[in-house]
């Protein structure tokens, strides 16, 4: 096998929640390109963006409605990927959401929204991901979508930094438990993106400027910059990559 072989996906099945735009979907499309079918998770009712993308790069799609703010779809979702496709190969955390409040103003509600989303969500779904591959005896790739945050403190968004630190954490624990089963457990840490959650400090032209004046690559990042990193995590090309955070960032935290 070629060392280009090697980041095929070609078989292979990966569930991606948050599929329906930005980020997600750009996962969605680079993973198809790269040969796999698509099990797209979303709170829309269809994604049919996505779909047609997805079909477009040659491979199957299969979509699953599901508010991720409760663990309560995780079970059903992963049977009826199992259902549609045979097995499960790849799973990416994807989904997520952001409050901004200043931190003495900040609500239990903005804190318990973020935290069950972006971090017991994302538990449970690796979870649930690690008990189909040790029950398919296939191993698997288990990649979650971390930050900037994860890294750093931030300002005015105290649960996501919480949540975020949090996904880089239980990916190394992870990595650490279910690495003998074959199991490969990483995350993605994205720079400043362009997409929904970033729209108020791009709409800020001061703000902006500052993000801009300290990304050596001097623009913000788009999904597409992403599906080089996550093709690798998915693929046989990353098997000896265990419990790691890669940040695809245009140099950020290097500044």
């Amino acid at each position: 096998m070629s060392i280009l072989d090697t980041f095929k996906l070609n078989g292979k099945t990966a569930i991606v929640t948050g599929c329906g735009r930005g980020l997600g979907q750009g996962i969605a499309v680079a993973l198809a390109e790269a040969g796999a079918d698509i099990f797209g998770v979303d709170y829309l009712p269809e994604a049919d963006e996505t779909k047609s993308l997805v079909e477009k790069a040659g491979t199957r799609f299969s979509h699953f409605s599901a508010n991720l703010l409760s663990i309560e779809p995780v079970e059903k979702l992963f049977a009826q990927a199992a259902e549609v496709f045979g097995h499960v190969d790849i799973v990416v955390n994807n989904a997520g959401i952001i409050k901004r409040n200043d931190s003495v103003d900040f609500t239990e509600a903005e804190w318990d929204d973020v935290m069950n989303i972006n971090l017991k969500t994302v538990f449970f779904m690796c979870q649930a991901a690690a008990r189909q591959f040790i029950k398919q005896g296939t191993g698997g790739k288990i990649i979650n979508i971390a930050s900037m945050l994860s890294y750093q403190g931030g300002i005015r968004v105290p649960s996501y930094t919480a949540s975020k630190s949090g996904v880089k954490g239980i990916t190394m624990l992870m990595a650490n438990e279910w690495a003998k089963h074959n199991i490969n457990t990483n995350a993605i840490a994205p720079g400043y993106m362009a997409t929904d959650n970033t729209a108020p400090l791009r709409a800020d032209e001061e703000r902006s400027k500052e993000i801009l004046g300290r990304i050596p690559a001097s623009r913000w990042g788009t999904p597409s910059d992403l599906s080089g990193t996550v093709v690798f995590l998915a693929s046989s090309a990353s098997d000896y990559v265990n419990g790691f955070t890669i940040a695809v960032d245009g140099g950020w935290l290097a500044r």
